[in-house]
């Protein structure tokens, strides 16, 4: 852990040592994340030659992470499965040509030509998951435990496998099929180090039983946000990809942020590791104060955000959850959305809710439209920049990106009836 400082709580302050496998701050119950040593960074290696464009994985980004692979104690701990560095695709929408804005899909779901990485479960979880196993080897750990809606716990089992560890992966058993069955075959094939346990309701129900069954038993719980900011070490490289140099910006090596980010919203480890990755890039000087306006993305069915956004509440008031198409969004209640809320206020962003309905529409017209698979919480975000538009969030010459979190193939058969030919565009 080359440049890590220490642990801290941001709603508190408190701080802890590096190297504590921790889960919440014993002083408010909050999350804690991890503290890089920047100046120290810096003057090792100047403002951004922790960066190493030619490595097509997210461990590109070396020191700006907590285990950097520069480092040979440090790559030790690395289980790679490709993950990572996938493109910011050009999308040709006429809304956004109406608007003359450059609208970007970073599409998480698929491998693409061109030396990019390719997440290896088709789900931007693999890049939190991919560090939490690296985390936890550094560390010594070898027993953990997440609650999931579905794609984090088939992130982390394919990792435990590569990796030798022990995981236990507890979902509901309406978790989509393919993704269920992923973690089945896993657990069935190397049951030394994945168990499968199916528990009614949501990640909810998930989480309490990891922490009344698992945890007593040496577990270590790396649910969202539960785990010491491994999780969101790993999603913020999203943000640094969307801020890396590209094009005509590569031989400048000029870091940029988009104007506007759409993001579909569950936990929102997302969203707290683009903030820190933004605000690490301020620190290096390599980008500005202005940042992105975050446009957090929900479902109509399960949407504590968007209602304590509307209502001008500090951090959510939980409701029973709904049933959504969009799994990854139905997160009823999440001890991280007291920091989701301040980042999206702060960056003068908002909160929309979409719905089922609207959802479906999505996927089923940009297929049939552009032969572009979308995932249905990817979708979400598409369907939120008409209402985006009217509230003058986009204007015309900005850099809009959109996140499509995963593969439309994760979420066969519930959106089969939605592509008149198979997914092979």
């Amino acid at each position: 852990m080359r440049y890590v400082s220490h642990l801290a709580c941001p709603t508190c302050g408190a701080t802890y040592p590096a190297d504590r496998p921790m889960n919440l701050c014993p002083v408010d119950d909050r999350p804690v994340q991890v503290v890089l040593d920047l100046d120290r960074l810096q003057a090792e290696r100047g403002p951004d030659r922790f960066w190493s464009p030619d490595r097509p994985n997210l461990w590109r980004f070396g020191g700006l992470l907590p285990l950097d692979w520069d480092d040979p104690s440090d790559r030790a701990s690395i289980v790679t499965l490709g993950e990572g560095h996938t493109p910011c695709l050009p999308y040709d929408h006429p809304l956004a040509r109406s608007l003359g804005c450059r609208l970007e899909i970073k599409d998480e779901g698929r491998p693409h030509s061109g030396g990019y990485g390719a997440n290896p479960t088709l789900s931007f979880k693999d890049r939190g998951m991919a560090m939490t196993v690296a985390m936890a080897r550094a560390l010594g750990l070898t027993r953990l435990a997440v609650p999931t809606q579905g794609n984090a716990g088939d992130a982390l089992a394919q990792y435990a496998v590569a990796a030798g560890i022990e995981v236990v992966v507890v979902m509901s058993p309406d978790t989509d099929r393919p993704v269920m069955g992923n973690v089945a075959a896993l657990a069935k094939l190397y049951p030394q180090n994945v168990s499968l346990e199916l528990v009614s309701g949501t990640i909810v129900d998930c989480a309490q039983r990891i922490r009344e069954h698992y945890l007593p038993q040496g577990y270590f719980n790396v649910a969202t946000f539960q785990e010491p900011g491994w999780r969101t070490e790993g999603k913020k490289t999203l943000g640094l990809e969307m801020a890396e140099p590209s094009g005509d910006r590569l031989t400048s090596r000029t870091w940029s942020l988009p104007d506007v980010i759409i993001y579909p919203t569950g936990g929102g480890t997302g969203v707290v590791g683009m903030a820190k990755a933004f605000d690490e890039l301020e620190a290096l000087g390599l980008v500005g104060p202005d940042r992105p306006k975050m446009v957090c993305v929900q479902s109509t069915a399960t949407d504590p955000i968007v209602r304590a956004f509307q209502t001008g509440d500090l951090d959510i008031t939980p409701l029973p959850p709904g049933r959504t198409i969009a799994t990854g969004l139905n997160v009823a209640r999440n001890v991280g959305h007291i920091n989701v809320l301040k980042i999206v206020r702060e960056s003068g962003g908002t909160a929309l809710a979409i719905s089922d309905e609207v959802i479906r529409a999505t996927i089923r017209d940009e297929w049939q439209a552009r032969r572009f698979g979308w995932s249905p919480e990817g979708a979400a975000t598409l369907a939120a920049l008409p209402m985006l538009a009217d509230m003058g969030m986009v204007r015309a010459g900005d850099r809009v990106v959109l996140v499509n979190t995963a593969s439309p193939e994760k979420y066969l058969p519930t959106i089969r009836e939605l592509f008149d030919d198979p997914l092979s565009g």
